[in-house]
């Protein structure tokens, strides 16, 4: 991605349903579905939350062993954490284990915490994963997100790799030289030394980042090119069909 990229909308009209739909209309829709997701009690409602989140999946053509990778990653690490719910929260008791009790309210907790969390983050690869970085970048500016933020955050996804790319550099120096990672002091050192040293050029960098934007007349914000995509009747249909579902979740965690 460069700076001259930044505000032209593609007009994919062959791509995936889900990337026809307005970046914002997008970003407020992920946004929604998460809180709609936290505010549900009923697993039920839940459940008709994940299905919701699967369609747009299939909508946004999601790669599926990419996608079921990401996901087991992220049970593998809800399950850790959900896991001391059944044996830590009061309630009826459901069995025990090694002495200790498991209540049904726990287990009912924390299968509504992963499958509120297994939506979110699936609607979130669905919605905001398939949406380029100067995209996402637009949307959030014509929302009105603080300037600042919007630009940190392009900053942030450009020059993150950057980073990462230094240090794969820096890295392979210290292997190069003889270094092998050990549990010892000269080991974290020089792990400190790296770090040290991957600040310090990160700051020269953005130094002459900084003073080659200048040359090229920047002036603290991003000159948008293009005009701003106006809304069709998908977007429209896409958030009214949004704010029903979210409607009927209510009023079934509510009856």
């Amino acid at each position: 991605m460069s700076v001259i990229d930044l505000g032209l909308p593609p007009d994919d009209i062959d791509g995936p349903l889900l990337q026809r739909i307005d970046p914002r209309v997008r970003m407020l829709a992920c946004a929604a579905f998460a809180l709609l997701c936290v505010s549900l009690n009923h697993v039920i409602g839940l459940e008709f939350c994940l299905v919701l989140a699967c369609a747009c999946g299939v909508a946004a053509r999601l790669p599926l062993l990419n996608t079921l990778k990401r996901m087991a990653s992220l049970d593998g690490f809800m399950i850790f954490v959900v896991g001391f719910l059944p044996f830590t929260m009061a309630g009826q008791t459901l069995t025990t284990l090694a002495g200790m009790t498991i209540s049904v309210e726990g287990m009912v907790r924390a299968g509504q915490i992963l499958l509120a969390s297994n939506a979110v983050v699936l609607m979130i690869l669905a919605l905001l994963g398939t949406m380029d970085e100067s995209e996402m970048g637009e949307a959030m500016r014509e929302l009105h997100v603080p300037r600042k933020f919007v630009q940190l955050f392009l900053f942030t996804v450009r020059y993150i790799d950057v980073l990462k790319l230094e240090y794969q550099r820096l890295r392979t120096s210290m292997k190069v030289r003889g270094f092998r990672m050990g549990f010892n002091l000269h080991s974290w050192q020089s792990i400190g030394y790296l770090f040290g040293m991957l600040i310090v050029r990160s700051l020269e960098r953005s130094e002459r980042i900084l003073i080659a934007m200048r040359c090229r007349g920047y002036t603290g914000e991003f000159r948008m090119l293009g005009r701003s995509r106006t809304l069709t009747w998908l977007d429209g249909m896409f958030g009214i069909c949004l704010l029903a579902f979210a409607v009927a979740m209510t009023f079934l965690d509510y009856a």
